[in-house]
């Protein structure tokens, strides 16, 4: 919910800005909104859900904002010519994010929150577990019988007292021992590689790829990314159809190696096949389509789910920040890396290191489809 009012400030703030300093701190608050949400939303979606549908559910959460991104390009390929244009591109996600808000407002609590904060001594047992019971009745519908909401409060309460009786929540500190160690390796490697493969540079400057590829006018390559936009929005959703069937290294190992494929593609029509602009466009798709399949929705799915429930919040804090600040050193980086390099060469770099997040990938990524949270503690990250 403060995401969500954070939201409506940004894009409010942003869509009316008298000057240049009011839109930087609309955006400002924008960020903000989206590290909080980023953070927030696979938490609540792991501990809530089913674990047989909790890759599908969390992947909708990629699904949602690959249709952010689409809509964004259809209004700024509408707004385009028009001076002034971005303003409502901006404003327009206020009324967006206030259905956001008013959505938050009418879920409940995790009861495995409710649940961990009772054997911390964070409130009366009986409780916790009474109000426990009420967020899974909510959550689970009135078909659900009282005999099996009560097995399930009772076997979660059960695994958190195993694991984390007489513990306080776990420090920023604890993310960097033992099996929160192994966790964040694996979701923030992740999350890392997922940045540093050139998702930013690919992105971003997509347009000025696509112009450089023989789309001479601004609004041709807008075009474009909008029908790149549709694709990112059809690959996901065979991502999120097919993550709880297929399993999550499947997808990783798939769409990382069609990335590196992809992005030595790239190389190439900069340094010898310039003469076929549709090879970059090729490459742009295949990038995309395999990001969407992969790093795109898998990633934060991992982080999600592979972080103990003792340290989790933090965990995924800290793979948000790892992921905020590898796509802005990326970013930040891609100007002058290919003013120094040379397309070509910052492509063919981009591709070495997708090699290595495919190495990464085979050799530390574990598959957690049908696993409860519990079961992935006990079973993967404690071996």
């Amino acid at each position: 919910m403060t995401a969500a009012a954070l939201y409506i400030s940004g894009a409010l703030t942003t869509g009316l800005a008298p000057n240049f300093v009011v839109l930087i701190i609309g955006r400002l608050l924008y960020g903000v909104g989206i590290g909080l949400a980023m953070h927030g939303a696979p938490l609540y979606i792991a501990e809530t859900c089913p674990s047989q549908i909790r890759g599908t559910l969390i992947s909708f959460k990629e699904l949602f904002i690959v249709g952010g991104i689409l809509f964004g390009y259809l209004v700024g390929s509408y707004e385009i010519d028009v001076v002034g244009g971005w303003r409502y591109m901006f404003g327009f996600s206020a009324p967006l994010a206030a259905i956001m808000a008013v959505g938050m407002w009418s879920l409940p609590p995790s009861p495995r929150w409710l649940l961990l904060r009772a054997v911390q001594g964070k409130g009366p047992m009986e409780d916790n577990k009474k109000k426990a019971m009420n967020a899974l009745r909510r959550l689970k519908g009135p078909s659900a019988s009282d005999k099996v909401l009560t097995d399930e409060i009772e076997n979660n309460l059960s695994s958190i007292k195993a694991a984390y009786a007489d513990q306080a929540e776990g420090s920023i500190f604890q993310v960097f021992e033992g099996a929160s160690l192994k966790a964040f390796t694996i979701g923030g490697g992740l999350v890392l590689f997922q940045q540093i493969t050139g998702q930013p540079s690919v992105l971003y400057y997509a347009t000025s790829i696509l112009q450089t590829a023989g789309f001479t006018t601004a609004s041709d390559a807008a075009k474009v990314s909008i029908l790149i936009g549709l694709f990112k929005f059809v690959m996901t959703g065979v991502a999120v159809l097919k993550v709880d069937n297929l399993g999550r290294r499947p997808l990783m190992i798939g769409g990382v190696s069609g990335i590196t494929v992809a992005l030595f593609l790239l190389a190439a029509y900069y340094k010898v096949l310039s003469g076929f602009p549709y090879v970059a466009v090729g490459a742009l798709l295949l990038y995309v389509g395999c990001y969407q399949l992969s790093f795109g929705p898998i990633s934060w799915l991992m982080v999600s789910e592979i972080f103990p429930l003792r340290t989790r919040g933090r965990g995924i804090s800290l793979a948000v920040l790892t992921n905020f600040g590898s796509n802005a050193l990326v970013t930040l980086a891609f100007s002058p890396l290919q003013g120094y390099l040379g397309p070509a060469n910052v492509f063919l770099l981009f591709a070495a290191i997708s090699l290595l997040a495919l190495l990464f990938v085979i050799l530390n990524v574990p598959e957690t489809k049908g696993l409860s949270l519990e079961e992935i503690e006990s079973k993967i990250l404690k071996k």
